[in-house]
């Protein structure tokens, strides 16, 4: 099988109503499936938007503002949890069609967030990435993801793995997920402005994959109909309309090929981009370059991933 139909849902996520946001993402990616694809990618935290605020509102990273304390509590009450049963339709739709889902979500263990990107597939278990560093003020949200959640899915076409924006830059995540040997890599992303592209054409390069990158395209407007979805909040309100631009997300996603070209591009609103990948064109590329083989040097160079969840206490006898 060298054939694989693919597709990026470029859309505008209902921020902080997780509920309402899962049922957009299974409208949006059946009819995705419908269309042909066999691999459907959403960007960065879909399920939840992702809080721009952080970045745009003045004050937002200010010690104790009302505001950001507000978001942090809604987006704690609303975000996904393990086995959560409001995920049950994204999962049923990969079981009746056999295709696989990508998909951003904030996901609460304990008292705590992540920033997770899941992928469903028929028949088993989601699986998780955390992020493993939170970039920037996003530290102000999200902790930091650890090694059991490096992985890829196994399908009857290939392999398929996520990394989750400036992940990109890590250069040791990057040679671990290599070693795995992607045949498509879903980068994630809140929009895909040029550095973020760069990174993506990068990465089919030197992985000899495809890769999605996948972006978000959202609104100053977005954030205010999420919060009213949720109950609305004066303080939270209040933050959000100091927010000086009213498009905040641009989409731009795109899809490259293993030599880096790109072989679809979006712009900036919402659109699903469809593409027909030929999956013989990584083993070709492999021929001048197997970073993870030919062109390594384990004599030289020796990389250890520790694959142990940290969840911080032991309680044992």
């Amino acid at each position: 099988m060298t054939k694989l139909h693919v597709a990026i849902c470029q859309a505008a996520p209902i921020p902080l109503a997780i509920e309402d946001g899962i049922a957009q993402a299974v409208e949006l990616a059946r009819k995705a499936i419908a269309d042909g694809a066999q691999l459907v990618a959403f960007g960065e935290t879909f399920l939840g938007g992702y809080p721009l605020w952080l970045d745009e509102a003045p004050g937002a990273a200010l010690w104790d503002h009302p505001g950001t304390k507000a978001l942090h509590r809604l987006l704690l009450e609303n975000a996904v949890v393990r086995n959560d049963e409001r995920l049950l339709p994204l999962q049923e739709l990969c079981d009746e069609t056999g295709a696989v889902i990508s998909i951003g979500a904030h996901e609460r263990v304990r008292r705590s967030l992540f920033n997770n990107q899941m992928t469903f597939r028929p028949g088993q278990p989601v699986l998780d990435h955390r992020k493993l560093v939170p970039t920037h003020g996003e530290r102000l949200v999200w902790m930091r993801g650890d090694g059991s959640t490096l992985g890829v899915h196994q399908a009857e076409w290939g392999s398929v793995g996520n990394l989750i924006c400036w992940e990109h830059w890590m250069p040791l995540a990057r040679a671990a997920m290599h070693n795995l040997g992607e045949s498509v890599h879903v980068a994630a992303w809140p929009t895909v402005r040029e550095q973020y592209a760069i990174a993506s054409r990068h990465y089919a390069m030197e992985g000899r994959c495809f890769v999605l990158a996948a972006g978000l395209v959202q609104h100053k407007d977005d954030l205010l109909g999420g919060l009213e979805r949720c109950g609305g909040d004066p303080e939270a309100e209040a933050l959000i309309r100091a927010i000086e631009s009213d498009v905040l997300n641009r989409g731009g996603s795109m899809i490259a090929a293993p030599d880096a070209r790109v072989v679809a591009q979006a712009g900036e609103g919402e659109e699903t981009l469809h593409v027909e990948l030929d999956l013989a064109e990584i083993d070709e590329g492999l021929a001048s370059l197997d970073t993870d083989g030919h062109y390594s040097r384990p004599d030289v160079f020796e990389l250890t991933v520790d694959t142990r969840a940290k969840d911080g206490v032991d309680w044992s006898d």
